[in-house]
């Protein structure tokens, strides 16, 4: 958070100095990173907090949110330099390269420890992940300045500033829209992409005593902590002899598909709508 906000200072003094849009885009980036790191640790904090009757699944949830907001920020502040870099683009204005090239060799090394700090964890988080990905486009941004500096410096070349920010921009805004499609489908519940709900069906019905399984629903609360709830037809038996059963088929389920809460309802043929998803009500 320190070095982000320090180095945004740094280069909106040096972008204003030197005339870069690109170096301000930098600037401006930089100051989404610190936000977006605050906004990561205080939702991996409320992801701590415990059940209550007020959330019965507690705040889980709480980090793919911050995913959102981190991902949809990013578009958003794109969007606005997208625009000012096709104007800067029709009427280019004189840079001052030295300073540009220095600011954004500063902006690179604050870059480059932030990354590093973050990669070993954005693997197994999307949060984290979206915090991540401002750095380390950032990092991008700042390489991509530099060279931007050096071929004004040689060739007089004032229109390289807006067409790095729009060449930035493309990349971030893609790989920003992949990080907020992702959370989105979380926040609507959509099946987590590498379950195969037919794979359940085909394995939960092999074993014997198990007619059918149907009313699939399966989700995600928060990343990595995915649910199923089911209906399923069975054979005559006794409570106890199905209690045997559904240890067995949760034990399946966890070890072949990752999901660990399950809840099963088991039938007798009572559910007069059979489908592996059931009819929308």
């Amino acid at each position: 958070m320190a070095l982000n906000f320090v180095i945004t200072i740094v280069q909106i003094i040096g972008g204003i100095f030197s005339n870069s849009l690109a170096l301000i885009s930098d600037a401006l980036h930089n100051l989404s990173d610190g936000v977006s790191i605050i906004i990561s640790y205080f939702a991996i904090q409320l992801k701590k907090k415990d059940s209550s009757y007020k959330h019965t699944f507690g705040l889980k949830r709480a980090e793919i949110l911050a995913a959102v907001i981190n991902a949809s920020a990013l578009i958003v502040i794109y969007a606005f330099l997208f625009y000012e870099a096709v104007k800067r683009f029709m009427n280019p204005e004189e840079i001052e390269p030295l300073t540009m090239s220095i600011v954004a060799a500063i902006g690179l090394v604050a870059n480059i420890i932030g990354t590093l700090l973050l990669k070993r964890d954005s693997k197994d988080s999307l949060n984290i992940r979206s915090a991540y990905m401002h750095l380390l486009s950032d990092s991008v941004s700042s390489v991509a300045v530099i060279f931007g500096a050096i071929a004004i410096a040689l060739w007089k070349i004032n229109w390289i500033d807006p067409v790095l920010t729009l060449l930035i921009g493309i990349y971030i805004v893609r790989e920003s829209y992949v990080i907020l499609s992702e959370a989105i489908h979380v926040l609507m519940e959509g099946t987590p992409p590498q379950i195969d709900v037919e794979k359940i069906q085909e394995e939960v019905e092999k074993f014997s005593e198990v007619d059918d399984i149907h009313h699939v629903h399966v989700w995600m609360v928060g990343e990595n902590d995915v649910h199923l709830e089911a209906h399923v037809n069975i054979t005559d038996m006794k409570i106890s002899e199905s209690n045997e059963l559904r240890a067995r088929i949760e034990k399946t389920l966890d070890d072949k598909f990752g999901i660990h809460h399950v809840t099963l309802q088991f039938e007798c043929n009572q559910c007069p709508d059979v489908g592996l998803l059931g009819k929308h009500k």
